[in-house]
């Protein structure tokens, strides 16, 4: 047989040990292990050097901001960023985009403007508001399911002006409808009227510090939003899901749900797990502004722990970057008027390595479950993503465990240019990413995305596919062009030459934009609720 990749010398997971071995690839698929390919035909060879090779690891909360805001971010920066930092496959929220994507009709358009762009393989989360409560579009929730959607999302506080949020009694009657659908439904977990009464409190007191967000945020807003979801979970049979939880008490909550049987999972983000807002808000501001905020090195602590007990099911990144100049350090902004958000997908696998793995807060098999095999079994899509069995799609994260670097937001593939974590020293470097046994990072100077031309560019990144206007007429009618108000006043909406610019400095990528799958969900499967503790 002629196989079509052989990912040589790769060192992969036993448990929490490893062994040396070839993987065989035959139609973007794995086709088998051996330990000598001496004879084996084969019409490429990738060498993973004996470095640790996990299966494909997953960042399941991404905000590529595309359609609407492409002076943040878009599919090719993001899943650029993503690939460099050894995730294989993103699944991206639906709020951040115009309009947002809480209908089949509105879904569709999205995937068909990111199908050009997309560099490593995506799935969809699905949307539900307030608004679909309100004008009675719950059948909605039961189409996007149909389709492929992996889960639901909806906010306790507000997101973005096309993805209102949903008030408790209109959160309990998403439950419902959610529950009937067997996904789950991931909360951003804030109560609304604490959070608020607090923020105009501060704000009349005259805190204009970096702290005083996370201050006016404050824990016990996070833990009645979690227990009030876990009671909505609880009443409904729904799958409640704490998308980017930040505190330690969270973690108990879930953990203490899961010890009763119910269907409560978390996720934790690798900044709730290595900054305290008081060091990182006073040095960065509104660099580090997100939301819910960074809490305290007991909270980084009670994370770990929540990692090992259970209590935390995986990593994922929130990665939802603003621009610079418009949003988070535009003359007269302040820390309660800029934008909230932080990048996160391009240092997620490295931080996890260096400050989980290799450092011992950890197990091998513990990061592989983490990065990687939970969430695709969470939305899904396991195991043709998230493990290595014969029949998996080729997805491997290759990580040099010794490299020693330093994170600077000056070379990294997000448009934005900033990040909290900058400066920050780690051990462990994804050295190259496979995606169906493609080769889609390598890290090296060079990069297919240099050569683009001024052309490719307009057609991949600025243009919309032809006749899109046409086949979504309704859509545009009432969102011309797409268009965020925030990008009307953009600074790159003013020199869009800028984003062409930072797209030919990406280095490292090896594959042309398009090349990205979308990603329907497969199954409904469950995590198992073990807690340890």
């Amino acid at each position: 047989m002629m196989y079509d990749v052989i990912i040589k010398n790769a060192r992969i997971p036993q448990g929490d040990n490893t062994i040396i071995t070839n993987i065989l690839v035959k139609d973007e698929k794995i086709a088998g292990f051996l330990d000598n390919v001496n004879g084996v035909n084969t019409k490429e060879i990738i060498d993973a050097g004996g470095h640790l090779t996990l299966p494909g690891c997953i960042d399941s909360h991404t905000h590529f901001m595309y359609q609407g805001f492409p002076h943040r971010e878009n599919f090719l920066t993001g899943t650029a960023a993503a690939a460099r930092g050894g995730v294989t496959t993103i699944i991206d929220m639906p709020c951040c985009s115009v309009p947002s994507a809480r209908s089949v009709e509105q879904l569709k358009l999205k995937l068909e403007l990111v199908e050009p762009q997309g560099l490593v393989d995506y799935a969809m989360w699905g949307g539900v508001t307030g608004e679909d409560v309100r004008e009675g579009w719950l059948h909605n929730v039961q189409e996007q399911a149909d389709y492929g959607v992996v889960a639901f999302k909806a906010y306790m506080t507000p997101s973005v002006p096309t993805f209102p949020r949903v008030t408790d009694p209109e959160m309990y009657e998403a439950f419902v409808a959610v529950a009937k659908t067997g996904l789950p439904i991931g909360i951003h977990a804030e109560n609304f009227a604490m959070c608020d009464y607090f923020v105009k409190k501060f704000q009349r007191e005259g805190r204009m510090d970096g702290p005083a967000w996370a201050e006016a945020r404050m824990e016990l807003a996070e833990k009645v939003a979690i227990e009030l979801g876990i009671s909505f979970a609880e009443d409904t049979g729904a799958r409640l899901h704490i998308v980017h939880m930040s505190t330690g008490i969270g973690a108990k909550l879930v953990g203490e749900a899961k010890k009763r049987g119910l269907n409560v999972t978390s996720e934790s983000c690798p900044h709730y797990l290595t900054l305290n807002y008081q060091e990182a808000m006073t040095k960065y501001g509104p660099l580090a502004k997100i939301a819910p905020p960074l809490r305290t090195k007991k909270d980084n602590e009670e994370h770990w722990e929540g990692i090992n007990n259970g209590s935390i099911d995986f990593i994922a990144t929130d990665h939802a970057p603003y621009e610079i100049e418009s949003e988070k350090h535009k003359k007269g902004m302040n820390i309660w008027t800029s934008f909230p958000g932080i990048p996160g997908v391009e240092t997620m696998v490295p931080i996890i390595v260096s400050e989980g793995y290799n450092k011992g807060r950890i197990s091998l098999s513990k990061m592989v479950e983490i990065l990687s095999t939970n969430a695709a079994k969470h939305y899904g899509i396991y195991p043709r993503k998230g493990a290595m069995h014969i029949g998996s799609d080729a997805d491997f994260t290759i990580i040099d465990l010794d490299k020693r670097w330093t994170i600077d937001p000056k070379t990294q593939a997000s448009m934005c240019g900033y990040t909290p974590l900058e400066g920050m020293e780690l051990k462990g470097k994804v050295v190259k990413t496979v995606v169906r046994g493609h080769l889609v990072f390598e890290d090296v100077d060079s990069s297919t995305l240099k050569d683009l031309t001024d052309e490719e560019l307009q057609n991949i990144v600025h243009k919309y596919p032809e006749g899109v206007e046409e086949r979504y007429p309704e859509i545009f009618e009432e969102f011309p062009n797409l268009y965020s108000a925030e990008y009307e006043k953009s600074y790159r909406k003013e020199y869009p030459e800028l984003i062409d610019e930072h797209i030919r400095k990406i280095t490292g990528i090896k594959v042309r934009p398009g090349f990205g799958k979308f990603i329907k969900r497969e199954s409904i499967q469950i995590l198992p609720r073990i807690i340890r503790y």
